[in-house]
């Protein structure tokens, strides 16, 4: 293997170089034996966790070394690695990730435009409103909205140190936690990062976070099926996705792909129900009236066909989008006519989400193997 100072790492390129490095009496190298966790790149620096089965094992320190030299080798000299391999043991690992977080929830959508970032903020507002402790992560890593649409574009989120630990705390509005990895980035360039360096990000968004006790954390996800969406399912055992969707035709074909994905057997993540948005267009002077724009009830036929619960359909008023313009969700807004539309929805999202834990045992991580 060649080489590559100066270019681009990815974890790909890590895991590679590490294939060389060989357990001690066994003929797998330390990939192969699923010792090699939590890769992180900044840059030239990299940092990862060796994991061993015990503690007292005595090829601790020669694997770090051989690691080492292993990356030097492949990745260039100029390559920082020394003391940034952190030792782990198995009983480490298998601590859950978020343990005071009670049900992550992921909110999804087969294609953009639908209003699935719009959901996912005033879900989490309304849920918020009922009394249950509520967090939100913005994973649509390269269309970041949520800090716009919660009037916090020009927040930085603070650092705190929990257990030795330095981690995010993330801002609260609306009695809402909310973290996005626009806080972190230009909010005026774009975001151009290969799937590695996104998932990675993803990652930190919820394991290098203070998130402390949850009752609900949103995960409002990429439209589409992507990279960030496998991450996801496999860091955190998720509870359920919520489906986002518009009654068009056209919008409805892509919820069968996403719907798919996680009810796939590798997967096997609940779908709790579709949210049908722009249902019909109703002027705010006139709440009787309805025009249905995009069609008539598309998303409540899909939902039974599919065997789903429908939570809820929004309607389509000005004031929703003047909400997520100024920073001023719509369930945050009492009475109005979507504002309690989401406050169903959230009753009826947390009666779906009690049914599931009681009928079916928690989610497990995802865990795919590549060979």
């Amino acid at each position: 293997m060649a080489q590559i100072p100066g270019k681009l790492i990815v974890p790909k390129n890590v895991t590679d170089a590490l294939r060389e490095v060989k357990y001690p009496g066994n003929d797998k190298d330390i990939v192969a034996l699923n010792m090699v966790h939590e890769i992180r790149i900044a840059g030239r620096k990299i940092n990862f966790s060796l994991v061993f089965q015990k503690s007292n094992d005595t090829h601790i320190e020669p694997l770090v070394i051989e690691c080492e030299e292993a990356l030097k080798k492949h990745l260039g000299e100029e390559v920082e690695i020394e003391n940034n391999i952190a030792v782990k043991f198995l009983h480490d690992m298998e601590r859950p990730v978020l343990p005071g977080v009670k049900n992550i929830v992921a909110v999804a959508s087969g294609k953009g435009g639908v209003g699935k970032s719009t959901v996912a903020v005033n879900l989490a507002v309304a849920l918020a409103g009922t009394g249950a402790s509520t967090g939100l992560i913005d994973a649509d890593i390269f269309g970041p909205s949520i800090p716009k649409m919660f009037g916090v574009e020009d927040v930085k989120p603070m650092g705190v140190k929990i257990e030795g630990r330095e981690l995010i705390s993330p801002v609260i509005k609306y009695g809402v936690k909310f973290l996005s990895i626009g806080f972190f980035v230009d909010t005026e360039s774009p975001v151009i990062w290969r799937g590695p360096m996104a998932s990675n990000a993803l990652k930190q968004l919820i394991m290098d976070a203070d998130w402390g006790e949850l009752d609900y954390l949103l995960v409002d996800l990429p439209p589409g099926t992507s990279d960030i969406h496998l991450t996801l399912v496999q860091t955190v055992p998720v509870t359920g996705v919520v489906i986002v969707t518009t009654p068009q035709d056209v919008a409805l074909a892509d919820v069968l792909r996403g719907t798919n994905m996680f009810q796939s057997k590798s997967i096997d993540v609940p779908v709790l129900g579709l949210v049908e948005n722009m249902s019909w267009f109703t002027p705010e002077e006139l709440p009787d009236k309805k025009y249905y724009i995009f069609g008539k009830e598309g998303g409540k036929a899909l939902a039974d066909k599919l065997g789903l619960k429908l939570l809820g359909q929004i309607p389509l008023v000005q004031g929703i989008r003047e909400g997520g313009d100024d920073g001023v969700p719509s369930a945050a807004q009492p009475g109005s006519i979507t504002g309690s539309a989401f406050v169903e929805i959230s009753k009826s999202l947390d009666h779906q989400v009690n049914i599931r834990n009681i009928r079916r045992a928690p989610t497990k991580k995802v865990e795919i193997t590549r060979k």
